[in-house]
């Protein structure tokens, strides 16, 4: 993963496309369900760039949320 995350490093494209052909790939390797790729970028001076992209596959429905009672103290 290390590798491929790097092979990116001289590539010029916007973080975006970087960030979809990745997710792209991911989709593509393991067929899942969901998926939510995060992908931070620090470049130098300080500047710096968080991309969410997510995948659902047609007709999936996330399970309810599960809401936990307050302790009570």
């Amino acid at each position: 993963m290390k590798l491929y995350i790097w092979s990116f490093r001289n590539e010029g494209a916007f973080h975006e496309a970087v960030t979809n052909r990745m997710a792209d790939d991911l989709v593509r390797l393991m067929q899942p369900r969901f998926i939510r790729l995060t992908a931070d970028f620090n470049v130098r001076g300080g500047i710096f760039t968080t991309v969410v992209a997510e995948h659902r596959r047609p007709g999936w429905t996330p399970a309810p949320a599960v809401e936990l009672a307050a302790p009570v103290g």
